[in-house]
């Protein structure tokens, strides 16, 4: 009878062993299963170093699937509340679809013009000409130095977005 006992206690305890290793492989699958993917992770904030920038030249660069428009204003260039100000140098941060119909305008000298529709707007963001309704958007940023981040919303994104609610 010993001998029976002693097979039924190592079946017991190898089907316990079985089903604690088959509960945490099957804990640990429904959590990757939940968690986000690493490329929403990485779409969800972008840092973009703004000295490197040369005035009257445009950055765009891509976040959540929208083109981010940069701009280094020049000294000609007309000033607006809506800038970003950094080391006495003067920024514009806009997404880049036109608010008309959401096509991506093109830089074209000292303007951002629209193809599809012929919607302009100036080195402020401010619609100037065609049926574009309101400015470009403002993205949600924050400035920590010379770099803004993506995704984050700081205290100059405040300033900015509560002046653009303004003008509505």
């Amino acid at each position: 009878m010993s001998n029976e006992k002693n097979r039924r206690d190592f079946l017991g305890y190898t089907f316990a062993a079985t089903a604690l290793v088959g509960g945490v492989v099957s804990l640990y699958g429904m959590k990757r299963a939940w968690d986000p993917l690493p490329s929403v992770l990485a779409g969800g904030f972008k840092s973009v170093d703004l000295m490197p920038l040369k005035a009257g030249k445009p950055k765009t660069v891509e976040w959540r699937g929208k083109p981010i428009f940069i701009l280094k204003k020049t000294a000609q260039m007309e000033k607006s509340p809506r800038d970003l100000i950094v080391n006495n140098e003067r920024f514009i941060i806009a997404i880049g679809l036109c608010t008309h119909l959401g096509c991506i305008p093109a830089w074209k000298k000292d303007m951002w013009k629209c193809a599809c529709h012929g919607g302009a707007f100036n080195s402020s963001g401010t619609q100037t000409f065609g049926p574009p309704p309101v400015p470009l958007k403002l993205p949600e940023f924050s400035l920590k130095g010379n770099t803004i981040v993506l995704g984050e919303t700081g205290e100059e994104y405040e300033k900015i977005a509560s002046y653009l609610a303004s003008q509505v």
